[in-house]
C-alpha cells in the first residue's frame, strides 16, 4: 500500500486559476483534487493547509551546481537541498563542470551523482563544443533535457565560436538547444576599452558596459537566424536586454513555438543602480543592466514574449567574489530565494501569482515536454509547495543553505515563506526540517 497524504483547505494556484480545494497524494502521484473537499481515510496523514497557498513545484531550467570538479563552490547535495527549501522541486543543470559534460559517459556520471545525492528531481544538459557533434547527436531526448551551447565564453571553457560548427549543430541536432548568447568579439573589444580607461581597477558598474546590449543582441540574433534556417528547437537563456525582445513573439501558443526565451530572477529584480551597493555579488553574465531593460523584461514575461523564469544559480565562494573586476567570477546563488523574490514582486503588483506559477512551472514543463510534472493534476507527480504569503523573514547568514553561504539578497526582508515541499510525493522539506530518506527522480521527456 502506498502512503497517502491529504492536503486540506489549501488555496490552489493552477492553470490560471486561484481556488480552494483538497488534494490527495498516493505514493508519488496526485490521486484526487476536489473543490468540494475530501474526507480523510483511515490512517491517512492529514495536513491542514488553511491560510496557505498550494502551487506546483518550480522547475528551474538553468542551474550550475558545480559538481564534479568545482565542489569547493557548491555540490549537487547542498544546492538541491537549498532548491527544495525554496520551492524548486526539479532542476536542469549545465555542462560547464570539470570535466565538461561533453561525452555521454561524462553526462551519465552526473546523473549517477544526482541519483545518490539530489533531494530534488533532476536532469542535465549535454554540452556542445567545437569538436563533439558526434557525441551530441547520441543524446537521448526522452532521458535528457537538451543540449547547451555557450555562444559566449561566460564562466568556463566551452565557447563554441566557429560558424561552421554552429551551423552543423543547428542543422543536425533534433533536441532542444539552449544557448548562452553574448558576442565574444564585442565583449573583448569593450573589455580592452575599459582596461585602457581604468587599468586593473575597473569598477563593477562597468560590467553592463563591457557586456553590453549589443553583445547580447548580436549573438541572440545569430542564434535565432540559425534556428529559423534549420527549424531548430531553440531556447535562449537569461534575456537581459530590451533590444533582444524583438527576436521573440507572443502571437503563437508556447506549444507551437520553435524559438523560446527565458528570464532570470536577477534580471527581473536588480538594475545597474545596484552595483554601487552589491558590487561583484550581482556580477552575472549576461550583466544586470538598466532599469529600462529590467522593466521591459518584466513586461515581456507578462505578455508571453518571454516564456519561462529561471535562476541561473551559479555559486562562487565569497573569497573568489571579493577579487577585483577581472578576477571576480560571474554568477551567484539564487535557488533558495527565487520564489520569495517572485512573490515579493507579486506583492509589488509586478506579476500576478498565476503568472509566477505559469512561468516557473507550467511553461517550463511545456517548453521541455516534461512528463507529468509542472501542473497540479490527477495522475501527475506530486511536486507541490505550500507557501505562506504572510510570513516575513530576513535573508541572513544564519538561514542561508547554499554551500557558499552568501546571497545577493542578504538583508532583504521577504514577505512569503515556503512551509512544505513535496518532491514526487515525498515531504522533503517541512518548516525548516529536511527528510532525506527518499531522493528526487530523474525527469523524463515526452519527445
Amino acid at each position: 500500500m502506498s502512503k497517502t497524504v491529504l492536503i486540506q483547505g489549501a488555496r490552489l494556484v493552477n492553470e490560471g486559476r486561484v481556488f480552494d480545494a483538497d488534494v490527495r497524494i498516493e505514493g508519488q502521484f496526485i490521486s484526487e483534487i476536489n473543490e468540494r473537499g475530501l474526507q480523510a481515510k483511515d490512517k491517512e496523514e492529514v495536513i491542514d493547509a488553511n491560510g496557505l497557498y498550494l502551487i506546483p513545484g518550480l522547475i528551474d531550467d538553468q542551474v550550475h551546481f558545480r559538481e564534479p570538479g568545482l565542489t569547493h563552490k557548491a555540490e549537487i547535495y547542498t544546492e538541491a537541498k537549498a532548491a527544495v527549501a525554496g520551492g524548486i522541486t526539479s532542476f536542469m543543470e549545465m555542462p560547464n563542470t570539470v570535466p565538461n559534460a561533453l561525452t555521454q559517459e561524462l553526462l551519465e556520471d552526473k546523473f549517477q551523482i544526482a541519483k545518490q545525492k539530489s533531494l530534488a528531481n533532476y536532469s542535465f544538459f549535454m554540452g556542445a563544443s567545437n569538436d563533439n557533434l558526434e557525441e551530441v547527436l547520441k543524446t537521448d531526448g526522452k532521458q535528457v533535457c537538451g543540449v547547451k551551447i555557450f555562444m559566449g565564453s561566460s564562466t568556463g571553457n566551452m565557447l563554441v565560436d566557429e560558424d561552421e560548427v554552429l551551423d552543423n549543430i543547428f542543422r543536425e541536432c533534433q533536441l532542444l538547444i539552449a544557448t548562452h548568447c553574448e558576442d565574444e568579439g564585442t565583449v573583448r573589444s569593450n573589455m580592452a576599452k575599459a582596461k585602457e580607461k581604468f587599468g586593473e581597477d575597473v569598477p563593477m558598474s562597468q560590467h553592463p558596459i563591457i557586456r553590453d546590449a549589443e553583445a547580447c543582441y548580436l549573438s541572440s540574433s545569430k542564434a535565432v537566424s540559425l534556428a529559423k534556417k534549420h527549424n531548430t528547437r531553440l531556447h535562449i537563456l537569461h534575456i537581459s536586454t530590451e533590444k533582444e525582445l524583438a527576436l521573440f513573439t507572443n502571437e503563437i501558443p508556447l506549444a507551437e513555438k520553435r524559438i523560446t526565451a527565458e528570464a532570470c530572477i536577477h534580471h527581473l529584480w536588480f538594475t545597474d543602480k545596484d552595483y554601487n551597493e552589491k558590487g561583484s555579488l550581482i556580477k552575472w553574465n549576461p550583466a544586470v543592466k538598466s532599469t529600462a531593460d529590467r522593466n521591459a523584461i518584466r513586461n515581456a514575461v507578462k505578455n508571453n514574449i518571454i516564456d519561462v523564469i529561471a535562476t541561473d544559480h551559479a555559486p562562487h565562494t565569497l573569497a573568489e567574489k571579493s577579487n577585483k573586476y577581472f578576477d571576480a567570477p560571474s554568477g551567484g546563488p539564487l535557488v533558495q530565494h527565487a520564489l520569495s523574490a517572485l512573490l515579493e514582486m507579486v506583492k509589488q503588483n509586478v506579476f500576478s501569482i498565476e503568472q509566477v506559477v505559469q512561468k516557473t512551472s507550467h511553461a517550463v514543463a511545456d517548453c521541455f515536454q516534461i512528463d507529468k510534472r509542472g501542473y497540479i493534476r490527477e495522475g501527475y507527480f506530486a511536486d507541490l509547495v505550500l507557501v505562506n504569503l504572510n510570513k516575513p523573514y530576513e535573508v541572513s547568514k544564519e538561514n542561508i543553505l547554499y554551500k557558499c553561504n552568501w546571497s545577493p539578497f542578504e538583508g532583504e526582508q521577504f514577505s512569503a515563506q515556503v512551509e512544505k515541499t513535496f518532491v514526487s510525493g515525498h515531504l522533503a522539506y517541512n518548516k525548516g526540517i529536511f527528510d532525506e530518506n527518499k531522493k528526487g527522480e530523474r525527469m523524463k521527456f515526452n519527445r
